[in-house]
């Protein structure tokens, strides 16, 4: 990817790569191909980049890639893109997809936000999921939160009508100002206590930071939101 533009709006991530193993050198080599796709200025046509017509979950930030993974084999029915701005992280998916055979997960190396804005369509997922999210913890530094309202009413319109955000986080202050920002987003509206979000949240795969928390004894709060217009 080229320099970021100063211009940009305030990243809420930094890149801390570390070092890349051998394997998922070679899997970034060699599976890109299959399951990559490059940054442009079109907008996504999903039919194609899967081969098939399906309803589209996106997951930003996807880490290892667990639960996307899980999420993937558990709903063949669904294609699952997922968007990551560590490679390391997205050798690991690669290597996961070969080794699981899943043929319904494409990878995308970019900022998420950027690529919501540009070439997702308006009203063509069915799903957002954000897992963890970095929860910039120090109050100077809650600006860079990627949860805000710009990104909620980016994320609403799309969704297509009856389509949800799962957001989930183990720091509390993180959660409660996600309910604040999403609960003044026109058009979304809380279902997390509806059965059907219930069950699904209680699916979802864990990621390998939600482990580390849990170890450490860290409340988990999951949201889910859907748009209603």
């Amino acid at each position: 990817m080229s320099e970021p533009d100063k211009r940009r709006s305030i990243r809420s991530f930094v890149r801390r790569e570390g070092r890349i193993t051998p394997a998922q050198q070679r899997a970034l080599k060699d599976l890109w191909p299959r399951y990559g796709f490059e940054v442009g200025e079109a907008l996504l046509d999903f039919a194609v980049i899967f081969g098939r017509h399906a309803p589209v979950i996106l997951e930003i930030g996807f880490g290892n890639g667990d639960a996307l993974v899980a999420e993937a084999a558990a709903h063949p029915e669904y294609n699952n893109i997922g968007i990551e701005v560590h490679r390391p992280g997205i050798g690991n998916l690669l290597r996961k997809l070969e080794s699981s055979e899943l043929k319904n997960v494409r990878v995308m190396l970019a900022d998420a936000k950027e690529v919501l804005a540009a070439q997702v369509p308006e009203a063509s997922l069915s799903g957002v999921h954000l897992f963890f999210p970095d929860p910039w913890p120090k109050k100077r530094h809650h600006k860079r939160r990627l949860v805000q309202s710009d990104f909620a009413a980016l994320v609403m319109r799309k969704l297509v009508p009856g389509g949800y955000v799962h957001f989930a986080t183990d720091w509390k202050d993180y959660a409660e100002h996600m309910v604040s920002v999403l609960s003044r987003t026109l058009g979304l509206v809380e279902v997390s206590v509806h059965d059907e979000f219930k069950a699904m949240m209680a699916s979802r795969g864990q990621t390998r930071y939600e482990q580390r928390g849990r170890k450490l004894g860290n409340q988990i709060w999951d949201l889910v939101f859907q748009r209603t217009i």
